[in-house]
This record gives structure tokens, sequence and C-alpha cells, in this order.
């Protein structure tokens, strides 16, 4: 799907900015020209004016579930000092929560800071101290950004993709790694924290609240602007986690460590955001009670819809249709919270198929990404893919109708850059996809993951490697694993990665994720009735449309609009500079997708997302746990069957616990017994251990131990 996508939308914008406005090129040209390479200059030595040895990294003592540790030490995976920390703290765009609350607030049940290092270390976030880039000595991947004048604490991609292996006291942080955070149960925390501070049980906690934040005497003067934002902030929190309340057949699913639905949490910021009056009004006319009664006739519809835009639904007004259901006029009944749930099962989809945050080293050298494939790195795939990453972890979306060109031609409005790459010429208004992400640091990150490397097993720490049963090995790996693991040189720089797509049927894992981000759908919005390219064809969007649709649309919106925080020429060098760098700097190019697996068709244009792809094994020691759902503990379970029978009596653990770091080097993975972390339970619906069986009944235990050797070498 997205290949065919992301080429056309290339040819689009060689089309659009050397044809269609070749006057203002001429213009302004020499000025953005220049502007591009000093920016980019001053970006690589900015990039390293952090070196600390231990790259911010800290030693902790009785952390989370029993665990200390040294200060950890890094593997050679070809960054130094300065590249760990730029990755780390480098801002992309995301807006959790104004950056003064998080600075000060406390937990709900204590005086604890949130950002406290025990806290942080409890959600297995990695703590760090100061650093020239992190003052406040924030966690690995959360840092403040900045948009709109105004400064707020987000997420960059190292928050989910930089991980840690203790053994004995010792750790190790793995740049690129998946992380053991448990994001939901964080944002949860956050939700009670900020409740508290709002002070309706402890009247004490706000004004401590109140009085921090003034005396930090940055954003906020009084103690009335600190309350009024207090209140939009908590709600705000509360409306994401009660949107993305995971649950299947009436079961609640926990997501736990190490594991996130990102893709259906990013569907429902994106249906959110899209949204326009039409279609909300339909969902409101839909909504009945258990016993089948409409909930609102249409003059209470009129009502709670009043002030609402035609074109699309912003926060702000998607905030007052909730409060006007919560809180009615007299006219109309208040929806009961069990007829708010009604809602919103109506309006989103449940991200209820958690899986394991990926692992990053030869992520820039892959064809295609995501664990169904779902997105392609040619052209400017990364960039695509990158933006909806910040979509779903809180880029401030100030989408709205583009009402910008004032006196201007209806004809003029409606082909600009970002509603021609997003299909809305046929629209009289389009969106204007004005939001807080960075497109200029999402090209920078993609380019410095190029040279990140997988780490090695590191001998002097977990154990040297048994070479005649790592050579042993090779042969059951050579037998058994070769045709869809491909060996790699982790070093090379020519290098490619091939992901090779399997069916469902025969991958045989867990179904739930390739499912979703195929038959999850939503109201289109002002993408009602616009022409949406795929691989096979292109698809004419109905009201109701694939989430998967909407979402690459939306997301060529984003990377095709010009950052509003920078002043006119800066604004348009550094889009110049991401879209040409994105377009001329990645050797990936267009291609199919390899493996065995459905093709898309005319009928079904996302088919080929119902698979899962088989990749380079490099590093694999250090991604625990296993399967794309974090279903299996460790290699040595992966190499058993699924179910104990009369022929192969061991098994996957059918339950087991996640959370702790402590490393297992002998059957390599995290230890996942004996302690009280998160239960993970295999008999849910997206949590399935079953499939990637291959012989496994077949093989002798040695086989196994000698397999295990071989991917250690890896």
């Amino acid at each position: 799907m997205e290949e065919g996508c992301h080429a056309q939308q290339a040819s689009l914008l060689y089309f659009l900015i050397f044809t269609r406005y070749p006057k203002v090129l001429k213009f302004g040209g020499a000025a953005v020209l220049v502007s591009v390479f000093v920016i980019f200059g001053i970006g690589k030595l900015y990039q390293h004016w952090d070196d600390d040895p231990d790259r911010g990294a800290i030693a902790v003592k009785d952390g989370a579930f029993g665990e200390s540790y040294s200060t950890p030490i890094y593997l050679n995976q070809g960054w130094d000092e300065a590249d760990s920390l730029w990755f780390y703290n480098t801002t992309q765009g995301s807006g959790l929560l104004p950056y003064d609350f998080f600075l000060v607030l406390e937990k709900a049940d204590s005086q604890e800071l949130v950002r406290s290092v025990p806290n942080m270390d409890r959600h297995r976030y990695l703590p760090q101290k100061k650093t020239f880039f992190n003052p406040d000595a924030l966690p690995v991947g959360i840092v403040k950004d900045t948009y709109q004048g105004k400064d707020y604490v987000g997420y960059t991609c190292a928050a989910c993709h930089t991980g840690q292996v203790n053994y004995k006291g010792k750790a190790i942080r793995i740049d690129g790694g998946p992380a053991m955070a448990d994001m939901v149960g964080f944002l949860k925390d956050l939700q009670d924290a900020l409740v508290a501070a709002l002070g309706e049980k402890d009247e004490a906690k706000n004004r401590r609240f109140v009085e921090k934040v003034l005396a930090l005497k940055n954003d906020y003067a009084t103690a009335k602007e600190v309350n009024a934002d207090l209140k939009i902030w908590t709600d705000r929190v509360r409306l994401y986690n009660t949107v993305n309340n995971s649950t299947h057949d009436g079961k609640k699913i926990e997501y736990g460590h190490a594991r996130l639905d990102a893709f259906g949490r990013i569907y429902n910021r994106v249906l959110q955001h899209v949204v326009n009056k039409e279609h909300l009004a339909g969902i409101l006319a839909n909504l009945r009670s258990a016993t089948g009664r409409y909930l609102l006739n249409t003059s209470q519809i009129s009502n709670v819809l009043a002030d609402v835009d035609d074109v699309i639904v912003n926060d702000d007004e998607f905030a007052q249709v909730l409060k006007r259901l919560r809180q009615p006029k007299p006219d109309y009944p208040e929806l009961s919270n069990t007829d708010m749930l009604r809602f919103r099962n109506v309006m989103f989809n449940s991200p209820n198929a958690p899986v394991s945050y990926p692992f990053l080293w030869d992520i820039a050298q892959s064809d295609y990404v995501q664990w169904n494939g779902l997105a392609s790195n040619a052209a400017l795939g990364p960039l695509g893919r990158n933006a909806g990453e910040v979509i779903g972890v809180f880029g401030v979306l100030d989408w709205q109708a583009d009402n910008r060109w004032f006196g201007l031609s209806e004809k003029f409005r409606r082909f600009s850059i970002s509603s021609f790459a997003s299909g809305q010429t046929t629209k009289s208004t389009p969106i204007y996809f004005k939001s807080s992400i960075d497109l200029t640091n999402l090209k920078r990150l993609e380019r410095h993951l190029q040279s990140l490397m997988s780490p090695e097993w590191p001998e002097k720490i977990l154990g040297k490697i048994d070479r005649a049963k790592a050579k042993r090995g090779k042969l059951v790996y050579d037998s058994l694993c070769l045709s869809c693991h491909e060996v790699i040189d982790r070093s090379n720089r020519d290098r490619k990665v091939v992901a090779k797509m399997f069916s469902l049927q025969k991958a045989g894992t867990d179904k739930a994720m390739a499912e979703n981000s195929v038959k999850y759908s939503g109201k289109s919005g002002n993408f009602m009735h616009t022409y949406q390219s795929t691989d096979v064809g292109t698809i004419l969007l109905e009201e109701e449309a694939p989430a998967a649709a909407i979402l690459t649309a939306a997301t060529k919106g984003v990377v095709t609009t010009p950052d509003p925080d920078k002043w006119f020429i800066r604004r348009w060098a550094d889009w110049l500079y991401t879209v040409a760098g994105s377009l001329f700097d990645n050797e990936i190019k267009s291609s199919i997708k390899a493996g065995k697996y459905e093709p898309d068709t005319t009928a079904e244009p996302f088919n080929s997302l119902l698979s899962y792809k088989a990749r380079s094994l490099n590093g694999i020691w250090a991604t625990a746990p296993y399967l794309h759902n974090g279903s299996v503990p460790t290699l040595y379970d992966l190499l058993l069957p699924a179910k104990a029978s009369e022929r192969c009596p061991k098994a996957r653990p059918a339950t087991f616990k996640v959370g702790a770091r402590e490393f297992d080097p002998v059957k390599v993975g995290f230890r996942h017994e004996g302690y009280d972390g998160f239960e993970f339970r295999t008999d849910l619906r997206g949590n399935s251990n079953a499939g990637h069986e291959y012989r496994a009944c077949a093989m002798t235990d040695d086989e196994r131990w000698d397999l295990i050797e071989y991917l250690k070498t890896l």
C-alpha cells in the first residue's frame, strides 16, 4: 500500500514545486538555498555539544522488582557519547503536558514527584542525570518541546526504542533496543496525579502545585491561569485514556510492560481530528441505549453541535461537545457513563492488539517496516511513518479549515501543496495540517539511525560463547531459519534488509494486530469522496473508510505542511531540506514485497497487510520478549511448541511475568518468574504465543541449545 502512495507523493511534490511555483522559487531560491546550508551546518555542530562520558546514564539502587545496578555501560553500536545523547533528547513535536506542570507534578497519593527516579523506574523508563541537552535530568526519551511560544513535555522515539539488560548488578544500555516501558500504566498514573492536583479532595496539593508552577516564572503569571490550564490538560489526558481503553468482547486487554498498540492509538487520534460536523452528527443520531432507544433527537444534536466547524472538529470543539453531553441544557438528557462509552465505541476503535516495541538497528536499510510491513521505506516513507508516530505520542494537532488565503480564490486554496498531496483538491475548503510535528528533526533522526548497528553479545559480562556449539547451531540455523531470516553483516555500509512477509495462515502467530490494521475503519470527515492511491489503484473514500487510508492521507498532509513555528524563509528552507533530503538521501527504492502472503487486489487493496514479516536476527539476543506481540519470554521457549503433547512434553509458558530487566544468558531472555511483575496471559486475544514452530517438536534439546549458542553470535 505505502509503496505506491509514497512514489506518487514524490512525483507530486516535484510537479508542484518546479512547475506551479517557479516564480516563488526564483524570487526566494537563493535565500532558501543559503539558509538550507547554514541550518544543516549548524545542526551538525549542535548535535555534538553534549558528550557526557556516561551518556547521562546513572546507577539505580533498590529499583523496581528488587533490581539494583551500577552505571550502565555501552557496547559498540556505531554511536559515540554525543550520538546517543542527541538521539535521546532531540525533540520531534510531542506535547503531552505543559512542561512546568510536569516538573512539579506530584503523584496522586504522595508528595513524590511523578518524574522522580523511583517513579519513572517503576514504569521502566530509564533514569538519566543532568546533561547539556537534558538540564532537568528527565528519563531517556522524555524532553522539553516548544510550540507556539509554549513549552511542553513530550516523547522522543528513544523513550520506546532504548533498551537495557541487567546482569548481576551490571547494566548494559542498548541504543535502538525495545524499551521495557509501561506507557499505559504511566499515563493512567499521570491522569490520577493531575486529578489530585486539582485539589478537589486535598486543597493543599493544589496549593503546592500552583505555587511551584508560578515559582518557575515561565509560562504562567497567575494562579487562575495555572488552574484553568490544569483543568484543560487533565481533561485531555483523561479523554485520551478513555478513548484508548482496550477491550475485546467485553474483556479488558492489559498491555503491561514492553508493549503498546501504537497503530490503534494513532488511528484514534487521527479519527478524532479529521471528523467533521456532518459525520459527528451522524454518530450522535445513531446512538442508542441498551434497549435500542435513540438517545438524542435532531434538536438535541443541533444544540450539542452548536459552534462546531463544518470542515473539521478541532480539539476545543470536541471538548465542548463532550461537555454538552455531560452537562446538557434543559431540553436534552445528560448521557450516562455507559452512554458515553457507547459514543466512544461507535466513533473509535479499541486499540486491543499490543505489540513489542520494534528494535531500530537496520531500520534505515530495510525495505518495509512495522510488524506487518505496513510502511514502505522508499521515498518519503520514513518521513510519513515518523510523522504518524508523533501523532500517536501527543503531537499537538491544530488541524483546521484552511482559511489562510483570505480573499484569494477557492481554486488557489484547493491547490496548495498539502491539499494536493492529501487528495483534497475536490474540496471547497481543505484541511490545514498545522501541528507541532517537527519534520526537520524527524528527517535528521532517520538519517542518524543509518549509523546504528546491532549490539554484539558481550562475552565479558554475559559469558563466553561456546564456539563448538555455535558451529553446530549454524547447521541447524541454515536448515530451519536461513530461508526466512537472512544473515547480514551488521557493519556493511551497503547492506539492505529484506522483510519477508508471511500470511497469517503461514506464520500461525496471533492475528490481532494485522487484522486490526486492515479491518479498522472510521468516519473519513473531509477525506470523504477524495481519491487515495494504493499499490493496486486509486480508491474513492466513502463516509466510513479504512483507518489505514485515512491515516495515509493525513500524514501526507502533515509532511507537506511547513512548520508554522518558523519565520517564512526558515520555514521553507527547513521544509525543502526535509523533503528533498528525504527523497535524495534515501537509498531505499520502491519495490514489491518479498515472501509468501496474500497479494493486494482491487477488491482487497490492503490484503498484503494480513501478514507478518521475518527479518534478519542480528542482535536478537537483546530484544526479548519474542514474537511480534512479546508472548514468548526467552529464545529457548521460542524453540518449543506452543502446546505440550505426549510427543513433546515441553511447551512455551502459558503465563509469565514481564517487567524485570535481569537477564538470563542461558535461555536468553529476561527473568520471567518469581517477582511481582505484570502477568502475561497467552489465552487472551492479541496475546497468543502460537505459531513460528517450524519443526520445534522435531528438534532435540541439544539442537535447541546449539541453535541458541549460534544466535548469540549474530
